[in-house]
C-alpha cells in the first residue's frame, strides 16, 4: 500500500485524517468475497481539501539514504499522477482530469529536485496507456494520447539530467491476476511508444512471448525492458527457463536495446524475501546463458558462488 499511500499522506492539500475510500476507476470492482475487494475494501485515504503540492514527499531524502547503502547505482521509482487521482476522494478541483494534472506538476517538481541529487534512473510507475483498450478512457475522458501528455509532463525536464523508466505490467495487487485473461499490449504500442522516457519496461513472463515481434517494431529508439520473473507465483523460475525467454526477444530486439527485468515488483503481501531473492538469482543465472553464448561478460552472481556455501569444498 504505501506505493499508493505514502504521496497521498506528505503531499499538501490533503486532509489530516484518512478514511476509507471507494476504488471505481475505469469500473474497477470486485464483489465481497474476492481477495481483491479486499484488497481495495482496505484503502484508507485522505481526501483532497485543498490545492495539491508537493509536501513532505521527501524524495530525495529517502534515495540518498538508499544510495549510502549500496555500492549499485540505485533506482527510484515512484506511481504515476493518474493512478493517485483515481485514489481519493476530493472537495477542492472540478474534476479528475483537473487533479490529474495538479499531482502531475507537483510530482514533477519532486523528480527533478531528485534527478539534481544525482540520482541515476528514475522510474514512473504504471501509466494507464496500456490499460485503455480494456479499461475505458481515464475518469471517461482522458485516452491514450491524454495519457502520453500527463506522463510527459510529469517528466519534463528529467532526461537531460537522468535516465528515465516507463514502468508498465497488468497488476498484481495482492500477488493477483486483475483480469481473467491474458492481454496484449498491441493496440497501444504506439502511443507507448511517444512517451518521454528512455526505456519502457513490458509484462513478458507471466503474459507469454506473443507480444515481442510488435514490441520490437514499433519501439526503436528506447531500451526495451523485458520480464522474465512472473511476480505472481511462488514458483522460482528456472535459468534455462529464462534464457529461452531471452532468446525470443533477442529475435525482435537488438541486445545493446534489451534489458533484463522481472514482470513487476515482488514487495507485496503473498511473496517473501526468500523467494523474491531466489527469483532474481535465476534471473542472472539465465542472463548470464545468454551472455555466454553471446561473448559477453558474465554477471556476478554471489549466490551461486561456492565461496559462500554452508558446505565449502576444495
Amino acid at each position: 500500500m504505501s506505493w499508493q499511500s505514502y504521496p497521498l499522506t506528505h503531499m499538501d492539500g490533503f486532509a489530516a485524517e484518512p478514511e476509507a475510500t471507494a476504488y471505481k476507476a475505469g469500473g474497477v470492482a470486485f464483489p465481497r468475497g474476492h481477495i481483491l475487494h479486499d484488497y481495495l475494501e482496505a484503502r484508507v485515504l485522505p481526501r483532497i481539501t485543498g490545492p495539491v503540492g508537493r509536501g513532505r514527499l521527501q524524495y530525495t531524502a529517502m534515495w540518498k539514504v538508499a544510495q549510502r547503502m549500496s555500492k549499485r547505482p540505485v533506482k527510484f521509482g515512484t506511481i504515476l499522477p493518474e493512478l493517485l487521482a483515481a485514489s481519493v476522494a476530493d472537495d477542492h478541483y472540478k474534476d479528475p482530469v483537473e487533479r490529474t494534472w495538479a499531482l502531475s506538476e507537483a510530482i514533477n517538481a519532486e523528480l527533478n529536485d531528485l534527478a539534481d541529487a544525482g540520482c541515476p534512473v528514475i522510474q514512473m510507475e504504471e501509466p494507464q496507456i496500456h490499460m485503455v483498450p480494456i479499461r475505458g478512457k481515464a475518469f471517461g475522458k482522458l485516452d491514450v494520447n491524454d495519457l502520453v501528455k500527463v506522463f510527459n509532463n510529469t517528466v519534463k525536464g528529467l532526461r537531460a539530467k537522468t535516465e528515465v523508466w516507463c514502468h508498465t505490467c497488468w497488476g498484481n495487487p495482492s500477488q493477483q491476476r486483475m483480469f481473467v485473461g491474458v492481454q496484449s499490449y498491441q493496440p497501444t504500442l504506439e502511443a507507448l511508444a511517444r512517451v518521454d522516457a528512455d526505456a519502457l519496461t513490458f509484462e513478458t513472463c507471466s503474459s507469454g512471448t506473443g507480444d515481442l515481434k510488435a514490441i520490437g517494431e514499433a519501439v526503436k529508439d528506447k531500451k526495451v525492458v523485458i520480464g522474465v520473473i512472473d511476480h505472481h507465483t511462488l514458483q522460482v523460475e528456472r535459468p534455462e527457463q529464462i534464457a529461452a525467454l531471452i532468446r525470443e526477444a533477442l529475435k525482435h530486439v537488438p541486445p545493446e536495446r534489451l534489458v533484463i527485468s522481472s514482470d513487476c515488483g515482488m514487495g507485496r503481501e503473498g511473496m517473501g524475501r526468500r523467494h523474491a531473492a531466489y527469483k532474481m538469482v535465476a534471473m542472472v543465472l539465465g542472463t548470464n546463458i545468454v551472455r555466454k553464448e553471446l561473448g559477453l561478460p558474465e554477471a556476478e552472481c554471489l549466490a551461486a558462488d561456492g565461496r559462500y556455501s554452508l558446505t565449502v569444498t576444495e
